[in-house]
């Protein structure tokens, strides 16, 4: 048998010409932001590229999915330095993050030790990731990246398992357990849409093969309430253009849609009045929101050009 040969390629300008331009549109993009949630242990959902933090901005701002902790990314193609560390800082503070991912080239020794003492110094809530980016091949195949995690928080994962959910969280696992568990059902559904897991949350999120939006659900249980709708976190364009289609969007939909435009995130959703609280109607909850979910999806890809 003929093994091939491990190349690693250390020229990462050669993958990604420019940090801004090319490796940030690269690891938002849904398959990529998943591999890096796959070697941290916490599962990252996007909510802003270059997203501002007074007149500077980072690269990536996202969620933990299921905890709603918010994370900031910040990426440099080059070794650490003083510059990008007291970025990281100020990102966190400015974005009251949690949870800090520096991506580099490489980590000098005086920054792994700086990010592990800010770990051993921070509560336990906090989390400094320092993570090494690498890019390998195989003769001619295509170039495979790879995350190296340097530096990150002593037993963070066993610690957020720790951490106790309320009896409402519970009740909302148990509703996007039967969810997932039921997304089978629905073939159309389960052929368009990439299931999540549940969490004990009152939203669950869908991607629709952009960075720019997502769908996203919501139960609310004192109300009495389900609704879904398209969320967009900072794009004015496609709001107006979906927006300036307001009448024919809504008779698609065959329901009355709230529009909703906040000074930097915008949205519309659909609600539905529904006594959830009753386990007998989840099977009725969930076929709507996942035909409104289709719905939804259809006349975004039409109207948000």
């Amino acid at each position: 048998m003929k093994l091939g040969k491990l190349e690693q390629i250390t020229d990462l300008r050669s993958i990604w010409k420019h940090e801004a331009n090319d490796f940030t549109p690269w690891l938002a993009k849904e398959e990529n932001l998943a591999a890096l949630s796959d070697a941290i242990g916490i599962e990252l959902v996007l909510e802003e590229q270059e997203s501002n933090v007074g007149d500077f901005s980072v690269d990536l701002f996202a969620t933990e999915e299921g905890t709603g902790r918010k994370v900031v990314i910040e990426n440099q193609l080059e070794e650490t330095n003083h510059d990008h560390l007291g970025k990281i800082i100020t990102y966190a503070s400015g974005k009251d993050a949690e949870v800090i991912i520096w991506i580099v080239r490489k980590a000098r020794d005086e920054h792994k030790k700086a990010i592990e003492w800010l770990n051993q110094h921070t509560d336990d809530s906090s989390a400094f990731f320092l993570i090494e980016i690498e890019v390998w091949k195989i003769g001619n195949s295509e170039p495979a990246p790879k995350f190296n995690i340097v530096e990150r928080p002593n037993d963070w994962a066993k610690a957020m398992k720790n951490v106790a959910i309320t009896n409402t969280q519970s009740r909302q696992m148990q509703f996007w357990q039967y969810f997932v568990d039921r997304w089978e059902n629905n073939s159309i559904f389960a052929h368009t849409f990439r299931k999540r897991k549940a969490h004990p949350q009152n939203w669950y999120d869908l991607s629709i093969g952009s960075s720019e939006y997502h769908l996203c659900m919501e139960i609310h249980f004192q109300k009495n309430d389900i609704n879904a709708g398209l969320y967009i976190p900072d794009n004015k364009n496609i709001y107006s253009s979906l927006l300036d289609n307001k009448k024919e969007i809504e008779d698609f939909l065959g329901a009355a849609v709230e529009w909703r435009n906040a000074k930097k995130a915008s949205r519309f959703l659909i609600s539905k009045n529904l006594d959830i609280i009753n386990p007998d109607k989840w099977d009725e909850a969930c076929d709507w929101l996942m035909d409104m979910c289709l719905k939804i999806k259809m006349v975004t890809n039409k109207f948000s050009k």
